[in-house]
């Protein structure tokens, strides 16, 4: 078997966790990741049929039985997992329909899948049916999107369109827009489903005051998604109190979408 520290896949998780704490998206022990991994990618490294503990997951996923995931641990803090990262990751078959997660590595001081597994599973399953190469969930608490759905409403057209309007790139790398969900409880099921009804319309979903669900193709795409995402709303934050004299036309982001090959979301532009 080859050395499981080596595997593309736990490299550019380290890396991407790490690049997340330092842009302060995940203070203390804020933030998640779970990325879907193939099979046989997995039996590179380990021996598919050890299992090391089975974890009760607490919801239903029969659609991702016997599907393998790398995911970031509870209360792990994601500046350690560059250090330890056997301690801060783990990863977990789905069996029983999903209601049971085998450890299959990691989590070495006792530990286990974040709390908020079952929204990243929830948002898994909805974002395979509608974009099959998905194999990425990320959650963080970029601070300038938390403060926007502070003083901005959470009407999730007008609340892409500002974005829109903050930098050229928005519209084309999020055509979909984001969908916004207000405040709820975190780490329960209601949360779970809500954020994956969500991502049936968009890959990027904004929790009211707590943090923001992305998802996506690989870690680079996501990490993107939501980095964009940020810096149009650092960008609202610095000038939501100043007058406006420009903006970004309709007219022009029209003009983007016929240049770049993309199509916003229906109904957002005129």
């Amino acid at each position: 078997m080859r050395d499981i520290l080596t595997a593309p896949f736990v490299v550019e998780i380290i890396r991407t966790v790490t690049n997340m704490y330092n842009h302060g998206w995940d203070e203390r022990n804020g933030g998640n990741v779970s990325l879907l991994l193939e099979e046989a990618e997995v039996k590179e490294y380990l021996n598919t049929e050890k299992v090391l503990r089975s974890l009760s997951t607490g919801f239903s996923a029969p659609e991702l039985e016997g599907k393998y995931f790398l995911v970031t641990g509870t209360g792990k803090y994601f500046k350690n997992v560059q250090y330890a990262p056997d301690a801060n990751l783990g990863i977990v078959r789905l069996t029983d329909g999903g209601k049971t997660a085998e450890l299959l590595w990691g989590f070495t001081d006792g530990g286990r899948f974040t709390s908020e597994f079952p929204a990243h599973i929830m948002s898994h399953a909805a974002r395979l049916k509608i974009d099959p190469g998905n194999r990425v969930v990320m959650h963080c608490h970029p601070t300038n999107l938390l403060a926007m759905t502070y003083i901005h409403s959470l009407d999730e057209r007008e609340f892409t369109r500002t974005l829109w309007q903050m930098c050229t790139e928005c519209i084309v790398v999020f055509p979909d827009g984001v969908n916004v969900l207000p405040w709820m409880l975190c780490g329960t099921n209601e949360i779970g489903e809500a954020t994956a009804e969500k991502m049936k319309t968009a890959r990027l979903v904004v929790w009211a005051q707590h943090g923001i669900y992305g998802a996506g193709k690989d870690l680079d795409e996501t990490f993107g998604l939501i980095e964009t995402a940020e810096k149009a709303a650092e960008i609202y934050v610095k000038i939501a109190g100043l007058p406006w004299e420009n903006t970004i036309t309709d007219e022009q982001m029209h003009q983007l979408e016929k240049h770049f090959g993309v199509r916003a979301r229906e109904g957002y532009l005129s």
